[in-house]
């Protein structure tokens, strides 16, 4: 088996050495003015965040193109594709283009595409959760079932040190934006339905951590069974003090964390963070 993510799932070696088979990526591509970056990883970051905050327009983002995904599904291995939620991307859906023309010129194989609903380290627990299944030896058709039910249940949340992404991808009014950040309000974000929306705010840093951390009890689920991770922009030391925060509170099984890839940092901005389990 293998598995394969696209550039909206944050990962590292550290983390893909979990993995008991190998997770392989497939890039996203990120336009940063005559600029044309494949972003697979975090070499990239600062150059994002730099053209972000000269004042630029936002860098745009496009899905890989099914040609990229069908070049990963040779071999003999059952293949099992997760891709960054079909909300914000179409990503997905060259996936299960590349499945279609891969089948109907070679045939038979096994090749399953999961549409994450979520993004950066959520898409990294699907990943790791196809992983543990099959280590448990479960068949295809189980690891597939299963992990729908993962999917169902994955929780994703991310806090913001800014608006400015917020802004110029047209998820809240500039004037509201700069009131608020005037205001030193953070805003929490979360996935809903696959789609990023602004689920609630607070006045200053340590109170939407406060609100983050009451909004994921509230969600009662089976905590001592789930890894909590937690992806950031460039902001190490905040992402340790709030998993250090968050297990004070909810007793997680595990953690990661892990640096944002390019596509994740267009959308988090510097020093945002997101929270899956």
């Amino acid at each position: 088996m293998k598995i394969i993510v696209d550039g909206g799932c944050d990962l590292n070696e550290e983390v893909a050495g979990r993995s008991a088979v190998d997770i392989e990526c497939v890039p996203m591509s990120l336009q940063l003015g005559d600029n044309r970056l494949l972003d697979g990883g975090v070499s990239d970051v600062d150059e994002i965040l730099a053209a972000m905050e000269s004042g630029g327009d936002i860098p745009r983002s496009s899905s890989p193109s099914p040609e990229l995904y069908a070049e990963k599904f040779g071999g003999d291995d059952s293949v099992f594709v997760v891709t960054i939620s079909s909300g914000m991307s179409a990503s997905n859906d060259s996936a299960n283009v590349a499945r279609q023309m891969y089948l109907d010129e070679i045939g038979t194989k096994f090749i399953h595409v999961f549409d994450s609903l979520s993004a950066s380290v959520g898409e990294t627990l699907v990943a790791l959760k196809i992983s543990d299944f099959y280590r448990s030896k479960l068949s295809n058709l189980e690891i597939v079932d299963s992990v729908n039910k993962f999917i169902k249940n994955l929780k994703t949340y991310v806090l913001l040190d800014r608006f400015d992404s917020l802004v110029k991808t047209g998820r809240i009014n500039p004037y509201v934006a700069k009131i608020a950040s005037l205001l030193s309000i953070k805003p929490i974000c979360g996935g809903v339905d696959g789609a990023l929306t602004l689920l609630d705010k607070a006045r200053g840093y340590n109170k939407a951590v406060s609100k983050l951390i009451d909004m994921m009890k509230a969600e009662k689920a089976d905590y001592e069974h789930r890894i909590l991770g937690i992806s950031h922009v460039k902001c190490l030391g905040k992402a340790i003090e709030l998993r250090d925060a968050i297990c004070e509170r909810i007793p997680f099984r595990d953690s990661i964390i892990l640096d944002t890839g390019g596509l994740i940092t267009v959308y988090a901005d510097r020093g945002g963070m997101i929270v899956a389990f």
